[in-house]
């Protein structure tokens, strides 16, 4: 989970994602880096949009309830679906 705090450390500041950045904030923090949590970390996050991706975390979290109309059930739903797509992608790294 460390590494993914890192990556988005990374973001916020406008620092490229690599493996020698996240390595340096993970070092510089005293944590434990493990080189191959972090490649595949990099690698995974290779051609996200990473504002897009957090923001479809947040939309997921707001869902509507299930007093709304069926109409809003039914986007909400796929809202859920591309949500739950876009975390497993990340939670796979860490099994």
């Amino acid at each position: 989970m460390q590494e993914i705090y890192a990556a988005l450390i990374l973001h916020e500041s406008g620092q490229q994602i690599n493996e020698d950045n996240v390595k340096k904030i993970l070092s510089t923090a005293g944590a434990n880096v493990d080189d191959a949590k972090i490649k595949a970390l990099v690698a995974s996050l290779s051609g996200v949009n990473i504002d897009e991706a957090l923001k479809e975390a947040v939309s997921f979290t707001a869902q509507p309830t299930a007093s709304h109309e069926k109409k809003e059930e039914k986007s909400g739903e796929e809202e859920a679906k591309k949500a739950e797509e876009a975390a497993a992608g990340l939670s796979s790294l860490f099994g």
